[in-house]
């Protein structure tokens, strides 16, 4: 359903949720602060497009979306892509690559894949999002031990290998501020979960820094002063050669943005019970992801602990999100212009307790517990979003994913010979009816689903028969799904068998699919109508006149 649901809760909104919903609004504006300009620093993009993009694309998400309590804006997973991409094509480059994405979400949510995207396997996304919190925190190390380098470099294993030779120029007052951060925000849910740790750690370590002159590097000794006014939308110059070049990253935005945004919303329904509206979401996503770029923004995609917030503190309308926003425009107009006195170390400090928070590492190590598969899948997508590219590494591990599960699949199919030609025999094919089968006839049962990769079973057992036989029943009681491969493969046994004068019985095809494939495919006609049946009694009855008229 193509409709917000900021919609249906205006039906019938009261001034008692209203109350509710500005209070959260109010929280997670002021948390959202210096997560924004953290998020923005990270990226390799200037403070102001932090705060640009949660107060564009975070009340457009909140007023299209389809999620009641959704909280969008920038986050720590876009660091990565953002950071490469500012790298390698420039600011202008970025904002060119979320316009695409922002028209890509917006495809992907009419063309109802909301549900597609949630299919993607637990360990991939565990091994992603573990990744990209040690790049976080790689990424982090230059303000957080003040060191005396230049540009810090895009590749996991420049960065260590830079920081090693820089090492002798560490900042024991950026270390000390950075530390203190750390301890706040750890440590200030203790006093009270109304005023977020991050926001003290600020407060305090800036008017430390300001007042006793530390010498340590700030926002504004880097980026110089923060504009307090929005800037005027821009629709960037795009021609076919920059869409060639930007649409794997304007894919990998979108993506990336559309997981996160989903699965923030599943968390948010577990919280509150509620059920959003998935292709609505990427709509909202996309549309927000638009007008972020216009106006000099970053991607932005559903927060999962800035919507945690603010379904605890209240928010139970899209009205909370919306305020949220309008919190974070209003506190960038009047004191925006003091948040360039923001040490550099604060941030560092606050960013290595979201790449902690992000890690996900007890999910990880669960990971492990499990299955071979799950590991290999899960530290596939781990090393290549660290070593590689957080593309490749999604791609190789969807695809890893998918060959593991086939091997899986594959291993639940299976095909038994239940009678040969060389005598009357009983055989237990039911465990429990007992059917006398007539010399020259063969039966095949398929157990599985009948698809590419295990069709190959099924010939391979067929091929074991050395003697010809009159009748050949084909037992498909256990086959759920059939796809073309295993059509192809049907079609030239019982072509081959029909050659050979043999009569070819098709028994217990109770998959609704199945049947329509076969049908589709003219089997049931090549067969003949006679020849399907839909018990094993009548496939062998059937059988027995074969015989007779023979």
């Amino acid at each position: 359903m193509f409709r917000p649901k900021l919609f249906d809760t205006l039906k019938s909104y009261t001034r008692k949720q209203f109350s509710r919903d500005l209070l959260a609004g109010l929280i997670v504006g002021i948390v959202a602060l210096p997560l924004a300009i953290a998020f923005a620093i990270a990226s390799g993009v200037s403070p102001e497009k932090g705060l640009f993009t949660a107060v564009i694309a975070g009340f457009i998400i909140s007023a299209m979306g389809g999620s009641r309590v959704q909280i969008g804006g920038p986050t720590g997973a876009f660091i990565v892509v953002v950071y490469g991409i500012v790298q390698q094509y420039g600011v202008n480059g970025l904002i060119i690559a979320t316009l695409l994405a922002g028209i890509m979400l917006i495809g992907m949510g009419f063309a109802r894949l909301g549900m597609v995207i949630k299919f993607i396997p637990h360990p991939l996304i565990i091994g992603f999002t573990s990744g990209i919190a040690l790049i976080i925190f790689s990424s982090q190390v230059k303000d957080f031990l003040g060191l005396q380098m230049g540009t810090v470099p895009a590749d996991f294993i420049g960065k260590w290998e830079m920081y090693a030779k820089h090492l002798g120029s560490v900042n024991i007052s950026s270390v000390m501020i950075a530390i203190t951060t750390l301890l706040i925000v750890f440590f200030w849910p203790r006093v009270t979960h109304k005023v977020p740790g991050s926001l003290i750690a600020i407060l305090i370590t800036t008017t430390v820094v300001y007042f006793a002159k530390i010498p340590v590097e700030t926002i504004g000794s880097r980026f110089g002063s923060i504009p307090s006014t929005l800037p005027s939308p821009v629709w960037p110059h795009i021609d076919a050669a920059t869409v060639k070049q930007l649409i794997g990253p304007a894919f990998t935005i979108a993506l990336l943005g559309g997981i996160e945004s989903l699965l923030s919303a599943v968390v948010a329904d577990g919280m509150t019970g509620g059920n959003h509206r998935s292709n609505m979401e990427l709509v909202a996503q996309g549309t927000a992801n638009i007008a972020s770029s216009l106006f000099g923004g970053i991607p932005a995609t559903g927060a999962i602990a800035r919507t945690a917030t603010n379904i605890r503190n209240g928010g139970r309308t899209p009205i909370a999100g919306m305020v949220h926003a309008i919190t974070l425009l209003l506190i960038m107009l009047f004191v925006g212009r003091w948040a360039a006195l923001i040490p550099m170390a604060t941030l560092a400090g606050i960013l290595v307790v979201v790449a902690y928070h992000m890690s996900e590492w007890e999910n990880f190590l669960a990971v492990f517990k499990g299955p071979r598969s799950d590991v290999a899948v899960m530290l596939a997508t781990f090393l290549l979003t660290v070593l590689v590219d957080l593309t490749v590494a999604i791609e190789i591990g969807m695809v890893l994913a998918v060959f593991l599960f086939m091997q899986k699949m594959v291993r639940f199919t299976e095909v038994n010979v239940l009678a040969n030609t060389e005598e009357d025999q009983t055989t237990d094919t039911d465990t429990a009816d007992q059917y006398s089968l007539p010399r020259k006839v063969e039966v095949f049962e398929i157990t599985g689903p009948l698809f590419f990769g295990a069709a190959y079973k099924f010939k391979d057992v067929i091929r074991l028969v050395e003697n010809t036989p009159l009748v050949l029943i084909i037992r498909m009681r256990k086959v759920p799904i059939i796809d073309a491969t295993g059509i192809k493969v049907l079609e030239e046994v019982c072509k081959e068998y029909r050659q050979r004068g043999t009569k070819i019985i098709f028994s217990e095809i109770h998959s609704e699919q199945v049947y329509t494939e076969l049908k589709d495919a003219r089997l049931i006609f090549a067969v003949g109508k006679a020849n399907v049946k839909k018990s094993f009694e009548e496939a062998l009855e059937r059988s027995r006149q074969v015989l007779a008229d023979h």
